[in-house]
């Protein structure tokens, strides 16, 4: 081989190593992308932003685009002080159009974050919103709306929120979304209800026109005149969206104008299943009448005996104003099907749809423990989440609801599992819901395809964000060291009201460290302060049934609301089994609080929500972060 042979050789190899070398630095990058955008996809915002920050590095020809990334991950894990951070070094010449409308859209943001809604105005102002991605223009329009609210703007706040409705593919996020623009215009003055109004069939005309509706709603008693009004608005109004709940404004499903009752009945069991339940609402309720200024008349009636049709009406011919129960729900669906409700009620448990005017539905509702502790977890980050639930009905009950809530909120259940309650042993079901046999079938698999033997440590699914949890704490103190064993150690937990009895113990709940929990306020001393807080009537020599406390709570409020019955669809009631609303079902719904056990302890977390008011800032933040 000649000299000039041997020289065009070796550069051929030189430019083949460079060739390589590239290459594999390309495969490096679009590995480290795709891990990003994967963390992302699971809510791992931090360990994302880290990915991006090093790609920004390592890539010149893109790094404004990779900042761009890492600013918006790290906003999205909530740290909006490294967002800013990021944002600055970004050359927004180098930006396509799509990207510099998510500059402006994040910075917009973060303005909101810090308060600065007239900034986040300016800034949102410049963006051309219809060429944003779905994602971001949902995320567009939820900020405008905040801002303007903030800036006391509720027609301007209106009218982004129309412009929201149809970009959300979901229909209980729609409903929603139109439940708050009456709650941002049902506060306006009846003037500018009327003189603002644009005409029909004007889609921000009709959200003002029904707001103005409702207003009649609360203050006439005659329902053929409201009933008119509202044929009146379907005309002129035939194509509005405001028409999907109609349906929760005809006669039956309009709220009593609750007065003051001076005569109330209590029916309530002295025998049968529902007698030790009854007698510990009857102690809250008799423990709240005695420390209130308000002291109607009140009569005992036993819904055990006889009929309870027959019981109405003898407690309405005996001078009743209001009835407070049944507790059983065939009684309550007894009375809803069998007669006029002349004189309303306030029944204490809860039949699903059921709507008849007159009956408002008070409970401790698996649907609310249910929907705040899914609440929680999302708002947690969490996305994949695994159920393990007892094979009982009360079990599968909350599954169930739990499930709807979490798949409405864009969660995704990836595997439930029950068990039998009455074990010891819950290692089969634990074993199934982290495919620990799975694990062991592809050793046996990769034993035999060697042939021979290896080292095998069981290795459990990692797919899974978090897990919920359903049972009592009997139960729950076998269970939790069990999956701690079968290495779930740093899988999140959370779990409704019925995993804590009510009472401190920390000796026996030490197994129970770190599972989440939504629970009532009572229970806490911090979260209800008042002169019928659990710890002033321990102080008072206030003796409690150690089985069920949350009964003798509900107790508390069932006389507590009866001078807020009227007002709770308005304005909720910071009751002792959570912060009572009227949602459009005649149900008073309850708003949890949050714990976590730490050292055996409940803990109070940092939880604020707002579902059942539908407040504004919780549905923005829940789009921003």
């Amino acid at each position: 081989m000649n000299r000039h042979c041997l020289m065009f050789f070796t550069c051929c190899l030189l430019l083949l190593a460079g060739c390589a070398t590239e290459i594999t630095q390309r495969h490096l990058s679009l590995n480290d992308a795709l891990l990003a955008h994967s963390s992302m996809q699971k809510g791992q915002h931090k360990h994302a932003a880290g990915l991006y920050q090093a790609l920004a590095k390592s890539e010149p020809a893109h790094q404004d685009a990779f900042n761009l990334l890492s600013a918006e991950a790290f906003f999205k894990s909530g740290d909006s002080l490294f967002a800013e951070k990021h944002i600055t070094l970004i050359n927004t010449a180098t930006l396509s159009l799509e990207q510099r409308n998510r500059l402006n859209l994040l910075a917009a943001q973060i303005s909101l974050s810090h308060g600065q809604a007239e900034t986040a105005i300016d800034q949102l102002s410049i963006i051309t919103a219809y060429a944003l991605k779905l994602k971001n223009k949902i995320a567009f329009y939820h900020s405008l709306a905040f801002a303007h609210s903030l800036t006391g703007h509720p027609l301007q706040s209106a009218q982004a929120r129309i412009q929201l409705t149809p970009l959300l593919e979901n229909k209980e996020h729609r409903q929603e979304n139109h439940q708050v623009i009456l709650n941002t215009l049902k506060p306006l003055s009846s003037q500018t209800l009327i003189l603002q109004q644009p005409p029909a069939p004007d889609v921000l005309g009709g959200w003002m026109a029904m707001a103005q509706l409702l207003k009649t709603r609360k203050s006439s008693h005659d329902l053929a005149e409201f009933q008119a009004n509202l044929s009146a608005w379907k005309q002129l109004f035939p194509q509005h969206p405001a028409t999907d709940f109609l349906h929760t404004f005809s006669p039956e499903n309009i709220p009593h104008n609750f007065k003051q009752a001076s005569a109330i009945a209590l029916f309530l069991p002295e025998s049968g299943r529902y007698a030790e339940a009854a007698q510990i609402i009857k102690e809250g309720f008799t423990t709240a009448y005695q420390q209130s200024l308000y002291q109607p008349a009140l009569r005992f009636y036993d819904s055990s005996a006889g009929s309870i049709l027959h019981l109405y009406h003898q407690a309405i011919a005996e001078g009743a104003e209001l009835i407070i129960g049944p507790l059983s729900k065939d009684k309550i669906d007894s009375l809803a099907v069998g007669t006029e409700l002349t004189t309303p009620i306030l029944a204490l448990n809860h039949i699903p749809d059921l709507i008849k005017k007159n009956l408002l539905q008070f409970g401790l509702s698996p649907i609310d423990e249910a929907r705040q502790v899914a609440i929680k977890a999302r708002n947690d980050g969490h996305d994949k989440i695994l159920l393990l639930t007892s094979e009982s009905r009360q079990g599968q009950r909350m599954a169930q609801h739990f499930t709807e809530f979490w798949e409405a909120k864009g969660g995704t259940i990836l595997e439930t599992q029950v068990y039998n309650p009455k074990a010891n042993d819950f290692s089969q079901p634990i074993k199934d819901l982290l495919n620990l046999e799975e694990s062991k079938y592809r050793y046996r698999q990769l034993q035999q395809l060697l042939g021979s033997p290896l080292q095998f440590t069981e290795r459990r699914r990692h797919d899974a964000d978090a897990l919920f949890l359903s049972t009592n704490p009997h139960t729950a103190r076998s269970i939790y060291p069990q999956l701690r064993f079968y290495r779930a150690t740093r899988l999140p937990v959370y779990a409704p009201p019925q995993i804590y009895s009510g009472q401190a113990n920390p000796s026996q709940d030490l197994d129970l460290n770190s599972i989440t929990f939504c629970d009532i306020p009572w229970l806490f001393s911090d979260a209800y302060q008042d002169e019928l807080s659990l710890a002033a009537l321990k102080d008072r020599g206030q003796s409690f049934s150690p089985k069920h406390p949350r009964l003798f709570a509900l107790g508390i409020d069932s006389f507590n609301i009866i001078a807020h019955l009227g007002q709770l669809d308005n304005m909720p009631y910071a009751g002792a089994t959570g912060s009572l609303s009227l949602n459009l079902e005649n149900r008073i719904t309850r708003q949890l609080v949050c714990a976590k056990f730490i050292d055996g302890i409940p803990v109070l977390q940092n939880f604020i929500n707002t579902e059942s008011a539908v407040d504004d800032q919780r549905i923005y933040a829940e789009n921003i972060f």
